[in-house]
């Protein structure tokens, strides 16, 4: 197996540990898996829906975890261009300077979420 650059093991770390995770959360409660008893009434108001509208539950939850992951990747971005107070280290390598802009590395067809979701 190929070793991964820090950048690209940043990617599936937020891949895994953010965007998978959200989205896998959203569809077990969709699916009324989930047993906490405060998610019980956001679940049964969730099963009325029809499979249509779940499946756009989905997508707008998709969706705005990629806005929130791609905002936060933009303004760790601006952070380093001026500041460079708040770094993310991987193998002791600065993952926002390996990048010419980081908040765009997963959306291209070889980016974060082709390599490394579950969710594409």
């Amino acid at each position: 197996m190929k070793k991964l650059s820090p950048l690209d093991k940043f990617g599936k770390f937020m891949m895994q540990n953010f965007r998978d995770k959200g989205i896998h959360f959203a569809k077990g409660l969709l699916a009324q898996q989930s047993k906490a008893p405060d998610l019980q009434e956001l679940q049964n108001v969730l099963s009325t829906l029809t499979e249509v509208q779940k499946d756009a539950v989905i997508k707008t939850i998709t969706e705005t975890i990629d806005r929130a992951m791609h905002d936060f990747l933009f303004a760790l971005q601006e952070q380093a261009d001026f500041d460079n107070e708040i770094q993310i280290l991987v193998d002791e390598q600065n993952v926002v300077e390996l990048s010419d802009g980081i908040h765009g590395e997963a959306y291209s067809d070889d980016g974060w979420i082709a390599k490394h979701s579950q969710h594409k």
